[in-house]
């Protein structure tokens, strides 16, 4: 990183010259040297700024955690955290979410939340960032009771839930097959004038659906529609429908397995009148041996056993 180097080699020039260096010097170069993965160059820039009048200041040791955690050491990080506390600076909130993080990232949802324990003993006060990484650590990984706790002590300490946490914990009821609570969760959003995606919206009624509870569905379609919204789907919309339980996602692969069977009789079939014939069939089928059958008539579909849906 050219930009570190040139002011290393500022910093030289100025002790040369004996000016006076303080944070707004070292703090950038730290930072720098940190984001760089020169991690141990970072703590011998931290070394030359002890003996500054000023010294460290909380910029400076929140960078290094910062820098370690997404470098993978945990242990270098907390080595910061404790230099940081001998040396009588408060960690902030901003320095637990470096921590938040790593857990999140790294799906160790336990130590995670054995961290966040340990700040709440303490008296500690998390701030908004910190819920948002905590329950999209915990939503990740499929705790819905730990998430209700937490969703609930956020509330208790005057954050308010937004688009954001919400949406993870509708889209985890989602993942559980938990439709009937998911809407629940929706009408709650709603009332507190929060608009919801309308990808959740699109989960929870193909949900509610798919288990007959139609009429449900529909009180969800009269709640969408009274709200200003998008109906933009994003790309990933197919993934997340495909990765619904086993079972739920059988009719929609019948449905592309037949449209790809015709997409094939199309290339061979020169007959219009019975195109249309097959088109309006309703007991046209894709048999297991690859034929797209009508009535008893069948036209053999060529069978490629790399196709997805096979």
């Amino acid at each position: 990183m050219r930009r570190v180097e040139v002011a290393m080699e500022v910093l030289e020039e100025m002790k040369m010259a004996e000016m006076e260096m303080s944070f707004m010097v070292f703090n950038p170069i730290i930072d720098g040297l940190g984001e760089a993965g020169r991690l141990q160059e970072a703590l011998g820039m931290m070394e030359r700024f002890f003996v500054c009048v000023s010294g460290p200041t909380i910029v400076t040791y929140n960078s290094l955690a910062k820098n370690f955690c997404k470098a993978g050491d945990l242990l270098g990080a907390s080595k910061i955290l404790k230099m940081m506390m001998n040396r009588g600076v408060d960690p902030t909130p901003t320095t637990y979410n470096h921590f938040f993080k790593y857990f999140s990232k790294h799906n160790k949802t336990e130590e995670g939340m054995n961290l966040y324990f340990k700040l709440i003993e303490a008296g500690h006060s998390p701030d908004r960032f910190t819920y948002h990484l905590i329950m999209k650590m915990l939503c990740e990984d499929g705790k819905l009771s730990l998430a209700m706790q937490v969703d609930k002590e956020m509330k208790n300490r005057g954050i308010d839930p937004d688009l954001l946490t919400t949406t993870m914990l509708i889209h985890l009821l989602c993942r559980l097959d938990m439709f009937e609570e998911a809407f629940e969760e929706f009408e709650k959003v709603v009332r507190r004038g929060i608009i919801p995606q309308y990808i959740t919206f699109k989960m929870i009624d193909n949900g509610l659906r798919t288990k007959g509870l139609t009429e449900m569905a529909k009180r969800l379609g009269g709640v969408m529609s009274s709200l200003p919204h998008s109906e933009k789907l994003p790309n990933t919309y197919r993934e997340v429908v495909d990765a619904q339980p086993p079972g739920r996602g059988d009719r929609r692969k019948s449905i592309l397995h037949r449209a790809e069977a015709m997409s094939d009789v199309l290339k061979v079939c020169r007959n219009p009148r019975k195109l249309v014939k097959m088109r309006g069939s309703p007991r046209m089928t894709v048999r297991e041996d690859g034929k797209l059958a009508d009535d008893g008539d069948a036209v053999r579909v060529p069978h490629e056993s790399s196709s997805p849906l096979s």
